[in-house]
């Protein structure tokens, strides 16, 4: 550790092992916490030092800064912008477009992500990277966003990354941290006679240590209070308040060339001295301040602590303030930064202007464009208070509620549409002001508010706009379904489809035939429905509006009441994709779960549990709760109850949907562990439910087949001669058959099941019917049937199953040794992706684009998994079971 440091031998010997370990090839992350002037600074500088062979880039977070998306990253990544075109295509096309280098597409800040990681991984290929963030409290959220993904993906790269941070950063909360504590007395002491000059009474130096409490900021500026006597207060505003006694001293000039550059957010010298001269400050107003050593100015201009800028800042009058924004935008060119220009001119603007106004709203469109959702919302609410028309100014707060909602800040966007409601008047407008608090209702899981709301927001936006209307009506529609609502007397109201019909009218169609006639009538409407989805190209312009048309709520509905399992994991698929490019995080939450719902049916747990654990992180972040329905089945397949308290709960909520399935799951789980009295209550609970009625069709057949219940079991065959035929539902008829008696429907089964994606029906249906043939005496073969069923459900991780089929094994007479675990328990959800697409013949560059890490990551993953599974190449991974 160097000497300079005063007591901070232990820090500086983490940051070292830090250090190590990157260069060795393991990425390092660290956020150093603390309080203002406790030395976070000096330590990265520290890092900086000792980072012998390493490449260094540094950015810091500034207050004034954090309102445009990316700027804190663009500081970091700069030095690397000559590598771009080393970038795979679409991450090259994103991370241009979020700098403004290019235009494109709206990125996502999950393919920015990638494209630093990958862009970051190939300078550290060449050269270990030290990256060093401070301030990162102030960077921009989209800044913030990014680094946060970047961090939580670094495993085999030679980076490490280290933040400095104040306060609490949601996308940097649950870094590997290192709180920073002040100095012991005895450091304190010694710190405070480096800087005193002359004798100091005792008492008053103890007093100053006492209050520094360890902070080197305060124990260096505590003592210029020594002479007017120390006063109470926070440390922080303390510390601050020195700063501005020293800059009172200057001259008038000097102090103006200080509010200049604290307003200046960019540092930028030659900016900041053609203000000065379109101010008209004296000929040298910088040799005063640079004599405090409050200011550096060079290249870039440099406050010696953050705390010195907001205490210029502060300080200043609100008109001096504005003159210099005034001078900052005037020699800001509008051309090459019209958004720094945008800003200042608004900084500097009191009362209502329209043209000031519209500069902040092509600002917000420029934001969006790059991304930044929640800096584009900030402009639109900046532009609102100068918009002098009161209309005007509710359709520009209208439009920043919007994209705060599409951002995740549900809270925010409803906050600010109780301003939007004080404006003029305006049916339409209220109508879209009622569409939107539906739309925020159902991502708050709110589904029975937000069904009425969205099915009056349907009616009033007729007259406005049918296309809208209708595609709110279907909003409704799914909301109501997931409300449990009555849905009859709404599926009856839609407005009037369009000539021709789109694939959203059709999609309204077949769901409100299905409600109101019946299956069988509603079978050719779903199947043109299905046609229409599925062939459906979703521009740009509707990417952030219809990722839901593909999901739980609408198409996958129909998929699934036409038994269509592939198409029904496709639309999911899509949901998600679709989500991710519109940036809509609440939407990507129940999206994950549907796609989550799919993985689990077909057998491939680690990639559902991937899915589950995006929907949590994606909750940490946005404050929203996790969706979490794919985790009720999940639970069921493992043995555990999660569904009976989550069932009461949505009961309690107005979540009648969440209740269907949490009844569905137990009964899948209490057939899984042999309590098939609950099984069967449990599934009769279901009743009369989209989708879920024929989900549970098949757990009630089977628990009623072991209780007794023989009508039961009639009954659920009945049913399901209405079903269209396709291998899915095909498979589960021929189940029913089985359970009512014919015992060539399990053989049947098995043969349907065979033919789709669906693991664990197929695994369930060997299980079946190895018990069939063990009660009938037929052992040999039923072993067959019964150690398949124990691999695959083990595999598609339903050890209560799995363990159904080992008693049945057992009483086979089975002697051979239990196999409690397949190799794939070992594998982690990544390892486990990773190894699938691997198997399937992506390049490691390719998979990294679909999970969303480096190349070398997926290297260092599939090394780990070579060596679990007893392979050394890819070709023999294609054989290897997992």
């Amino acid at each position: 550790m160097s000497d300079d440091l005063l007591g901070r031998r232990t820090e500086g010997e983490q940051l070292d092992r830090l250090l190590t370990q990157a260069r060795s090839g393991t990425g390092q992350v660290l956020v150093l916490r603390g309080e203002a002037g406790i030395g976070k600074t000096a330590l990265l500088d520290h890092v900086s030092a000792r980072a012998a062979g390493f490449r260094v880039t540094r950015a810091a977070g500034v207050e004034a800064e954090s309102a445009f998306p990316y700027a804190g990253l663009h500081q970091l990544c700069v030095p690397f912008l000559d590598r771009l075109d080393k970038l795979p295509a679409p991450q090259r096309e994103a991370l241009g477009t979020a700098f403004g280098m290019a235009a494109g597409p709206r990125p996502t800040r999950f393919m920015v992500g990638l494209a630093v990681l990958t862009l970051l991984a190939e300078v550290a290929d060449e050269q270990p990277l030290v990256c060093l963030v401070d301030d990162a409290q102030w960077l921009d959220s989209m800044s913030s966003a990014v680094l946060g993904f970047v961090a939580r993906r670094l495993l085999a790269e030679r980076i490490a990354l280290v933040f400095v941070l104040r306060e609490s950063n949601d996308y940097l909360d649950g870094l590997p941290e290192l709180f920073v504590r002040g100095l012991d007395d005895a450091d304190a002491r010694a710190l405070l006679e480096s800087v005193i000059k002359g004798p100091v009474d005792g008492r008053v130096r103890d007093r100053i240590v006492a209050e520094a409490r360890g902070n080197p900021l305060a124990l260096l500026e505590l003592p210029r209070e020594v002479a007017d006597g120390l006063d109470p207060g926070p440390l922080t505003s303390r510390i601050e308040q020195s700063f501005v006694r020293q800059i009172e001293s200057l001259p008038l000039d000097t102090r103006q060339l200080l509010l200049t550059a604290a307003a200046e957010p960019l540092g930028d010298a030659t900016l900041l001295w053609r203000a000065a001269g379109l101010l008209g400050l004296g000929a040298d107003p910088a040799a005063a301040a640079v004599g405090t050593g409050l200011i550096e100015f060079g290249a870039r201009v440099q406050f010696r602590h953050p705390l010195v800028r907001s205490a210029v800042y502060r300080s200043a009058s609100t008109v001096d303030r504005q003159r210099v924004h005034r001078a900052l935008a005037d020699v800001t060119d509008a051309a090459i930064d019209p958004d720094r220009r945008a800003w200042h001119r608004a900084q500097a603007t009191t009362s209502p202007d329209e043209e000031v106004a519209g500069d902040l709203e092509n600002t917000a469109s420029r934001a969006q464009a790059r991304g930044g959702l929640l800096a584009a919302a900030a402009f639109l609410e900046q532009a609102a208070v100068l918009t002098p028309e009161p209309g005007r100014r509710a359709d520009r707060e209208l439009a920043a509620a919007r994209a705060k909602r599409d951002a995740g800040a549900l809270d925010a966007s409803l906050r600010l549409l109780s301003a939007v409601e004080a404006g003029p008047p305006d049916e339409r407008r209220s109508a879209e002001i009622e569409h939107l608090r539906g739309h925020i209702a159902f991502d708050q899981r709110r589904v029975a508010e937000a069904a009425p709301l969205l099915f009056s927001a349907a009616r009033r936006l007729t007259p406005f706009n049918r296309d809208l209307a209708r595609e709110t009506h279907l909003e409704a529609l799914s909301a109501a379904i997931w409300a449990g609502s009555p849905l009859a007397d709404a599926a009856r109201t839609a407005p009037p489809a369009r000539t021709p019909p789109c694939a959203l009218d059709l999609v309204l169609e077949a769901l409100a035939t299905r409600i109101t006639a019946g299956y069988a009538e509603s079978v050719p409407h779903m199947a043109r429905a299905l046609d229409e989805v599925r062939a459906l190209k979703v521009g740009a312009e509707d990417v952030s509006r219809l990722p839901w048309l593909f999901g739980n709520r609408a198409g996958g509905i129909i998929a699934t009441e036409m038994w269509d399992f592939e198409t029904r994991r496709a639309f999911a698929g899509q949901q998600v994709r679709l989500s991710r490019d519109a940036g809509a995080l609440v939407q990507l939450q129940f999206a994950l779960n549907f796609l989550a719902d799919n993985e689990l049916l077909a057998g491939e747990p680690a990639a559902a549990q991937a899915l589950i654990e995006e929907d949590q992180r994606i909750s940490e972040v946005t404050g929203t709760p996790p969706v979490s329905y794919a985790v009720l089945l999940q639970a069921a397949y493992r043995g555990e109850d999660l569904a009976t308290a989550a069932g009461a709960q949505a009961r309690a909520d107005g979540q009648g949907r969440l209740a269907t399935i949490a009844d569905w799951t137990l009964a899948i789980l209490h057939n899984g562990l042999g309590r098939h009295d609950l099984a069967r209550d449990a599934a009769l609970r279901v009743g009369d439910s989209l989708v879920y009625t024929c989900l549970a069709t098949s757990e009630l057949a089977e628990a009623a087949s072991r209780t007794g219940d023989a009508a039961l079991v009639a009954e659920a065959l009945e049913r399901s001669e209405a079903w269209v035929d396709t291998g899915w539902s095909s498979g589960i008829k021929a189940r029913l058959r089985g359970l009512n008696g014919d015992s060539a429907g399990f053989r049947d089964s098995i043969g349907h099941f065979a033919g789709t994606g669906l693991r664990t029906e197929l695994a369930r249906a060997h299980l079946l019917y190895g018990e069939w043939l063990r009660r009938e005496g037929q052992r040999v073969e039923a072993r067959d049937h019964l150690r398949t069923a124990h691999e695959m459900l083990t595999a598609c991780g339903m050890p209560t199953f799995a363990e159904r089929a080992w008693r049945e094994l057992q009483a086979t007479g089975e002697t051979a040794r239990k196999r409690s675990a397949e190799p794939t328990d070992e594998l982690t959800a990544q390892e486990y992706q990773i190894a699938r697409l691997a198997r399937e013949g992506y390049s490691n560059p390719e998979i990294g684009t679909r999970l969303f890490i480096s190349p070398r990551t997926v290297e260092w993953h599939l090394r780990k998994v070579f060596g679990k599974l007893g392979v050394t190449s890819r070709r023999q991974l294609r054989d290897a079971a997992f």
